[in-house]
């Protein structure tokens, strides 16, 4: 009668609906599998695995606390569970539904193939406002607010635990084969450290947070920071949701000079939540466009083995294209695994316009550098940013622009490039302008100590501007584009029937149109 729990992407106990269900039925078998296979995968890398290895412990700690011992194996999940039937037979196994990259899609179509085939029934509860097996977008909005408003789960009381299942160690980064991924300013994981971000951002660190949001001198701090908790499960969604709805119907009751958020910004930051879970439908809809592109006319539109791409990756990659901003913004995610989302899109548009770089080449770089990497979300937003979905309007930044208009004085830029820390306010943005006696004065020689811009921004944009047009104009298009829309364009209003949170009435009365998915940020 054991009960397996199988802990992926939801290391927590709390709002677990698999764990409470194992502990309703019999004697239960917490179990996470480190899966070396998908740590080899090109879009996962160390700072991923540090902080799940922080999540783990925490994990493994709130279990100990409810009398149940995390079992820890390496190795492939079909043959952990075999070894562990072969040991305990198992009667069941549980565990929340996962929209991961396209390799852990076919794991689970493996496992669930093996379950039958040993008799053991799986049972899969959702975690997100994610449907499964459904093409109708037209109640989703309805669906999301229903699962949101539905009561957290509780476990039962009382726990029984099969003590007899030993543990593998835990292994090193090295031998799962992950290069060595210094990340000093990541965040630290752990259920303890996603509650105290909520608490500090609904508290009032989140106090202007539809303003700030956008540059990354100050997004750092307003932005609630949960994303990699909500990445691997340390906080579930609608504990989140819950959370902030409450915070906002508090608020609303005090006078405005005492609350400590504006009331704006508790609502820009529950439409984000909200989004959340859009983005993750697209990748559950469609788990190819993780490696294909929405719209098929854009599939061979930016080449991808050619010597010249692959300067230009590296350039963007290291952090060394001539635009301070873009390197700035590069550098800053390279040491701390986050930077705010305008400049994550920023630096898309510029590696997918100026550069003519292919998403998926420039989409597995910054997988492995968001320390919060969600494959829903970033596959999805990779696609976007990049024109190829076709239903979004075309968001080709002016990198030199963004840096005058999110970082003024060059403090950001000084911080993290700092070989242009001497360059004149005046040239900061555009340090390739500079007279000769000016680079010589402040000790900055283009070409020698900083480099010239890999391409010009001006002839670059023009030119995929006239790319993406020629595409467009190819026979076919709109029928394609249509068939986009309808499988992955919001739709307007939440659906017929009573809301699950009253306040977010006034909110859905204007939907958010699909191209303000810009704007999505936590």
């Amino acid at each position: 009668m054991v009960q397996v729990v199988w802990f992926k992407r939801d290391l927590r106990i709390a709002d677990h609906a698999p764990l409470a269900a194992a502990m309703a039925a019999g004697p239960v078998l917490p179990l996470y599998v480190v899966e070396p296979d998908l740590w080899r995968q090109p879009d996962m890398a160390g700072r991923h695995l540090a902080f799940v290895t922080e999540a783990i412990a925490a994990l493994r700690a709130s279990l100990s606390q409810i009398g149940l011992k995390l079992v820890i194996r390496v190795g492939e999940i079909a043959d952990v569970l075999a070894a562990i039937h072969a040991q305990t037979p198992i009667t069941a196994l549980h565990s929340h539904q996962e929209t991961g990259n396209f390799w852990t899609y076919a794991r689970d179509r493996a496992v669930g193939r093996s379950c039958r085939e040993a008799n053991i029934a799986w049972r899969e509860a959702p975690q997100f406002g994610v449907a499964r097996a459904t093409n109708d977008r037209n109640r989703w909005a309805a669906r999301w607010e229903a699962f949101m408003g539905s009561p957290v789960v509780s476990l039962p009381s009382g726990a029984s635990a099969v003590v007899d299942v030993a543990s593998d160690p835990w292994p090193l980064a090295s031998a799962l084969g992950l290069a060595d991924d210094p990340c000093p300013g990541r965040q630290r994981g752990g259920r303890s450290q996603a509650l105290a971000l909520l608490d500090s951002f609904l508290a009032g660190r989140g106090r202007n947070y539809q303003r700030e949001m956008s540059s990354p001198l100050t997004a750092e701090h307003a932005c609630s920071r949960l994303s990699p908790h909500l990445a691997i499960g340390s906080l579930s969604m609608r504990e989140v949701v819950q959370r902030a709805y409450r915070a906002r119907a508090d608020m609303a009751a005090m006078p405005p000079h005492v609350r400590p958020m504006d009331l704006r910004a508790i609502d820009a930051f529950i439409a984000r939540l909200h989004w959340h879970c859009h983005f993750i439908q697209k990748l559950e809809d469609e788990p190819e466009v993780e490696f294909r592109c929405f719209h098929p006319a854009f599939e061979d539109a930016r080449p991808r083995d050619s010597e010249d791409s692959a300067i230009r990756l590296a350039a963007w990659a290291d952090g060394a294209t001539g635009w301070p901003f873009v390197d700035a913004c590069m550098r800053s995610l390279v040491a701390t695994g986050w930077i705010n989302f305008r400049m994550r899109a920023m630096l898309v548009a510029v590696s997918s316009y100026h550069l003519w770089l292919d998403w998926r080449d420039t989409g597995r770089v910054l997988a492995r550098r968001f320390a919060d990497y969600e494959p829903g979300i970033h596959w999805s937003q990779m696609q976007m940013q990049s024109g190829t979905t076709a239903i979004n309007t075309l968001r080709i930044y002016n990198p030199v622009k963004q840096g005058k208009d999110q970082d003024p004085d060059g403090r950001f830029v000084r911080r993290w490039v700092p070989e242009l820390a001497n360059v004149p306010d005046a040239f900061i943005h555009e340090p390739w302008t500079m007279p000769p006696s000016v680079q010589q004065m402040c000790g900055v020689l283009i070409g020698r100590d900083y480099p010239a811009p890999v391409v010009d921004h001006v002839v670059g944009a023009r030119l995929a501007r006239e790319r993406i047009s020629e595409i467009r104009r190819t026979a076919g298009f709109g029928a394609a584009q249509r068939q986009v829309l309808e499988k992955h364009g919001s739709r307007k209003g939440a659906g017929r029937g009573r809301k699950a949170f009253p306040e977010q009435d006034r909110m859905l009365k204007k939907p958010v149109a699909e191209d303000k998915q810009l704007k999505l940020d936590f």
